[in-house]
């Protein structure tokens, strides 16, 4: 139930509409039984009753529609008396379900409502979830949860808990009348009534965990199709379709084992419910005959009948309550799910800082920064460096040295587990996220592009800040205008998914026009030619050289002939700075940088000559 209490927080601004939706609904049910109450009158004057209503002898339904429609069906004239009779029926069948029509739309209303709410607040979580978690976690995952999941959960907000209430409220109603019928026919079914449940419980909770599997094998199989998708080329170029054929139909054929078995046994309860209804009315007609029809009959025939026709119309609604342990048990399967989301601590949603990085104006400093994920080994230790305003700190080193993770540290991706990293004198956590980011623009080897225009990418995340001018003079320090203005509809061309409709080039220089756009003091860089072709690394340096001027500027350096004019060059190795210096000086230690020199190039360096 603590499950349920936490999505139910999703529907607190509905409840007063969920209660209008409720009251309706009592209304309706009340309708109901009032609706078949009236065929006692109608069976007597079917019957050729003089009076529709007995004088004497009356039951306790019997007294109620005295009191309630006595003087319209007590007349003298039967056929007059016989039509009122069916125009209250009418009405109240027309006026029932006008009243259930208004619950089931209101609930459907809060039910959409609710589940756009629970996704608004999964995304909003997600946003604020550290790159460490995404990385983690199969993003087809993620998507079943935030689509698929939410779907079926929001049945248990809206319409399966206005059911519910509705089969509730028309069960107590029915009871009435029915103990106001026969006491002892009611007793007798009330006794038997539990036998439903009790044979429900073992089904309903193998439900439960078959729902969980289930559900984790689709959110599998989304995954597996989101990544065919996305390696569509490295499929096709390693003739790997039918090796992914056989993952997809694997994870395919797991999924519908597991949905069958979830079906098999929801199913299950409507042949149990059957079964047992139909002892139980068996056994009602058997009793209630013999109370109807036997020596001093305590049931009149009438009365019997309408006892009949509101016992089996009360299980419909007992097949509700009796079916709603197997839908809320699946609805709570998807829904725990969702929960498992949002249960995560968001951990810049509640990052530290408060203050607002203005700018940038001395230096960036690392204060024997170490850095572990959760509670691993260390990934860096203890790197110590300085990089001063229009620097350019070229970070080199095999793969897994840690190269990505320190400049990572940055604009916070991941805080550090030890040590500080400084900004003009202040540590970085001081700041807010947001403003600290504002400063640093981000150029990485693999590009991220949206299926949206050329000019909404450029200017991402910020179309209302800049005018066209701004967009184009960016684009064209890029190299990226004559290439963008050459398409079908020019900035205003959607470049399709990842940019699939760019080549490799295209897309680096569409985000170095990000970059330049966005004007920051700060740049980050993952080397951005060392996948391009001869053309396309020249148009792309040249746009890399007019983004790097009067920058401070973090390159990972995977073409160690790009960054002979740095600055300073750190040499990682294993997590720590093993060498620092310029070429020249690293190259005459003749130590790590040398051989990773060696090994690209394979033969003996020549001086970089200086100005």
């Amino acid at each position: 139930m603590s499950r349920y209490r936490q999505l139910l927080r999703f529907a607190r601004s509905y409840l007063p509409l969920l209660f209008a939706c409720f009251g309706a609904a009592v209304i309706g049910s009340v309708l109901d039984g009032f609706s078949f109450a009236m065929i006692i009158p109608f069976l007597r004057a079917v019957f050729g009753e003089t009076s529709l209503l007995p004088a004497a002898g009356q039951n306790g339904v019997e007294r109620a529609l005295q009191w309630l429609v006595g003087g319209l069906i007590s007349r003298t004239d039967p056929e007059a008396a016989f039509r009122n009779v069916a125009i209250m029926i009418l009405g109240s069948v027309l006026l029932k379900n006008s009243m259930l029509y208004g619950a089931r739309l209101g609930s459907s209303v809060v039910q959409e409502r609710v589940v756009r709410d629970l996704r608004n607040a999964l995304y909003r979580h997600l946003q604020g979830m550290r790159l460490d978690y995404f990385q983690r976690t199969r993003g087809g995952q993620l998507l079943t949860r935030m689509l698929a999941d939410t779907e079926q959960v929001k049945g248990l907000l809206g319409d399966q808990a206005n059911a519910l209430l509705q089969a509730g409220a028309t069960v107590v109603v029915y009871l009435i009348i029915l103990f106001a019928l026969s006491w002892r026919l009611s007793v007798l079914a009330l006794v038997l009534a539990p036998l439903v449940i009790l044979a429900l419980r073992p089904v309903v909770r193998r439900l439960g965990r078959r729902v969980r599997r289930t559900l984790d094998d689709r959110g599998e199989l989304t995954s597996l199709m989101q990544e065919t998708v996305a390696g569509a080329r490295l499929v096709k170029a390693y003739a790997a379709e039918g090796y992914e054929r056989r993952r997809f139909a694997e994870a395919a054929g797991r999924y519908a084992r597991g949905a069958i078995r979830v079906q098999s046994l929801a199913l299950a309860t409507h042949p149990i419910n059957e079964t047992f209804g139909a002892i139980v009315t068996v056994l009602l007609l058997w009793v209630g005959t013999r109370l109807a029809t036997g020596p001093g009959a305590e049931l009149r025939p009438e009365s019997f009948i309408a006892f009949l026709f509101v016992a089996l119309r009360l299980l419909v609604p007992l097949k509700t309550l009796a079916n709603f342990p197997a839908a809320y048990a699946q609805a709570m399967g998807a829904g725990a799910r969702v929960l498992e989301v949002l249960d995560q601590p968001a951990d810049e949603a509640t990052a530290p800082g408060r203050e607002t990085a203005g700018g940038f104006e001395r230096t960036i400093e690392f204060r024997q920064v170490s850095f572990a994920y959760d509670g691993g080994p260390f990934v860096l230790s203890d790197i110590t460096l300085e990089a001063k305003k229009g620097d350019i700190v070229a970070i080199v080193g095999a793969s897994g040295a840690g190269k990505s993770t320190l400049v990572d540290l940055l604009p916070r991706f991941i805080e550090p587990t030890r040590g500080a990293i400084m900004l003009d004198g202040t540590d970085l956590r001081q700041y807010t996220l947001p403003s600290l980011r504002g400063l640093m623009g981000i150029v990485s080897q693999e590009t991220v592009l949206f299926n949206d225009t050329a000019r909404a990418n450029i200017a991402y995340g910020a179309t209302d800040r800049y005018d066209q001018a701004a967009i184009e003079a960016a684009a064209r320090a890029a190299n990226a205008h004559d290439f963008i203005a050459a398409m079908p509809r020019g900035y205003d061309t959607f470049l399709g998914e990842r940019g699939a409709l760019l080549s490799g080039g295209e897309r680096q220089r569409i985000a170095i026009a990000r970059a330049l756009l966005r004007d920051p003091p700060i740049l980050i860089l993952d080397e951005a030619t060392s996948a391009l072709d001869t053309e396309s690394e020249r148009l792309v340096q040249e746009a890399i050289d007019r983004l790097l001027r009067g920058r401070t500027v973090f390159v990972i350096a995977h073409r160690l002939s790009t960054v002979q004019h740095a600055t300073q060059i750190l040499v990682l190795d294993r997590g720590r700075i093993v060498e620092r210096g310029h070429h020249d000086e690293l190259l005459a230690r003749g130590g790590l940088y040398r051989r990773l020199y060696l090994l690209q190039f394979g033969a003996e360096p020549r001086p970089v000559l200086t100005a």
